[in-house]
């Protein structure tokens, strides 16, 4: 009896799995398509954060996919500059709180370095693309209203505003586009975007009517300035609703395919319908995901203000790390923190080495989903062969006890004490140093390894802790370990081996007294117990 053999679409991963239904539906709709477009909004009303990059590495990875497969594609990066201010992120001066309801291209820079606040953060969010070598097409919600890039969905929204309305209703069950436009003018007196009401359209001549009256903004009122005035929409004073704006995007830049949040599951509805019933259009292919959620199980937010900068990610790690983060899976809610780091760099290692062929999977499909995610991981660019891997908490402590003025030739050579052999010619592992010497100089934790201890050992490591976190005397704590080994029947250099497993990540290393002491006794002993508990 033969078994089949699983199918294995592309490289195996999520990725190619979405990139080949896209196509798929792009020949059931009959369509000729010579560049595939996907896309991604990036956020501009404050510091970016790695939810806010994930949109775009996720849309980014299936682009990829696409190409892999010989399918002509970009990705196009839409900054929506053009949104208003609805409240001032944590962290940011208090005094922006005056430009509540205004283009956040229209606010100055706080940090006085670019033409706008909304500039300031839309470009942070590309230099971490620009830091990870996701390629691009950069698109400004403010010039692309400017330049008349969404005229014709503008007026064909607004000439259909009822059937728009009742679109609204039924999706989102708010009756507001019902009574009013679904088109925020930028107020010609006060300089507002979410304060005026448009009242009517005249397609003859493209202008809006509208007045600034104010409205709920966060359970507060923003007041108007009660101006009544006329906008011609193709002046760029104004923007659509984000309620139809979707659609008109789509329309406009010609999008096959775009990823959302499941907070957008309503919204997309809505745009698809728009999209399909005043457009005339077929929407976008869509694939949803969850969140990712801090320690608390909040959603990471860049108004609450917990949120982990992409290029604070980076300063510790690769971008292949980054990119595992947001490839490794696409559904349930993650959380994630800045002490997840060293597990990331432990998995891109595992993965090259199963890339290689130094580590065997006997399952194909999971093989080639293995090798096709490290290829993600490098953009489709893997490097021809592997660099060193030393454990990170070995890298960290010997950045922490390197002597001032040498300190990586100090690094290089004890390195070469412990059996490796590191090439101080590789950039790869120059670049894992550097940023093991950033975290040895502000993260100061000890990461434990997963090790199963169980029995007579898991005794010992117990009492361990409890020694470690009441001394502080190196040689002490090198011959107290000899002492618990022999009390609990072990052999001394298997119950090394197995702190070494836990504390480095390796079977040998540095001497564990001045180990213990240079990485902090308590973060030491909480390590201790945490593997303890968990075999």
């Amino acid at each position: 009896m033969s078994i089949a053999v699983p199918e294995i679409i592309g490289k195996g991963t999520w990725l190619d799995k979405v990139a080949q239904e896209i196509v798929e539906r792009e020949g059931k709709l009959g369509r000729q398509v010579e560049m595939v477009r996907v896309e991604s909004g990036l956020g501009a009303s404050g510091i970016p954060h790695i939810g806010s990059y994930a949109d775009a590495a996720r849309a980014y990875g299936v682009k990829m996919a696409l190409t892999a497969v010989g399918v002509s594609a970009e990705y196009i990066a839409f900054s929506d500059d053009k949104d208003g201010l609805r409240k001032v992120p944590a962290g940011l001066p208090k005094r922006l709180s005056k430009y509540i309801g205004f283009p956040v291209s229209s606010i100055p820079d706080p940090f006085d370095c670019h033409d706008s606040y909304g500039r300031h953060m839309a470009l942070l969010l590309i230099d971490a693309l620009d830091k990870t070598g996701v390629e691009y097409k950069h698109v400004s919600g403010t010039e692309s209203y400017k330049r008349g890039l969404f005229n014709s969905q503008i007026d064909r929204i607004l000439r259909n505003a009822d059937k728009v309305g009742r679109i609204v209703k039924e999706t989102l069950g708010q009756e507001k586009y019902t009574e009013v436009l679904p088109y925020f003018p930028v107020c010609g007196k006060c300089g507002r975007i979410y304060t005026a009401k448009s009242v009517s359209y005249d397609p003859s001549k493209f202008t809006v009517t509208y007045v600034c009256e104010g409205m709920e903004l966060r359970g507060k009122k923003l007041e108007g300035c009660g101006h009544r005035g006329e906008v011609d929409i193709r002046s760029g004073d104004g923007k659509l609703s984000w309620k139809v704006e979707f659609a008109a995007r789509w329309s406009a830049l010609k999008i096959n395919y775009e990823p959302y949040g499941k907070d957008l599951i309503d919204s997309v509805k809505a745009n698809d319908r728009v999209m399909e019933e005043v457009l005339g259009e077929p929407p976008p292919y869509h694939t949803r995901y969850e969140h990712f959620i801090d320690k608390t199980g909040a959603k990471l937010a860049k108004s609450t203000g917990n949120v982990i900068a992409p290029q604070l990610w980076l300063k510790y790690a690769s971008p292949q790390t980054l990119f595992l983060l947001m490839f490794k899976r696409s559904v349930g809610a993650r959380a994630v923190w800045l002490r997840d780091i060293p597990t990331y760099i432990a998995e891109v290692d595992d993965l090259e080495d199963v890339y290689f062929d130094r580590k065997r999977v006997e399952d194909k499909k999971e093989l080639a989903r293995l090798k096709g995610l490290y290829e993600y991981c490098w953009s489709l660019k893997p490097p021809e062969k592997p660099t060193l891997h030393v454990p990170h908490n070995l890298l960290v402590y010997l950045a922490k006890v390197a002597p001032e003025g040498r300190e990586k030739q100090f690094v290089l050579e004890k390195l070469v004490g412990y059996g490796h052999k590191p090439d101080p010619e590789d950039q790869r592992f120059k670049d894992r140093l550097e940023k093991a010497f950033n975290w040895a100089r502000e993260m100061e934790t000890v990461i434990t390894s997963e090790v199963r201890v169980e029995g007579k050992e898991r005794d010992a490591v117990l009492e361990l802790a409890g020694i470690v976190s009441a001394s502080d005397e190196e040689g002490y704590l090198q011959n107290v370990i000899f002492t618990v080994a022999r009390k609990h029947g072990l052999e001394a250099s298997q119950f090394f081996r197995t702190l070494y497993r836990i504390l480095i990540g390796s079977d040998s290393g540095p001497r564990l007294g001045p180990y213990i002491v240079a990485m902090g006794r308590e973060k030491v002993a909480s390590a201790l117990v945490k593997a303890a508990r968990s075999g």
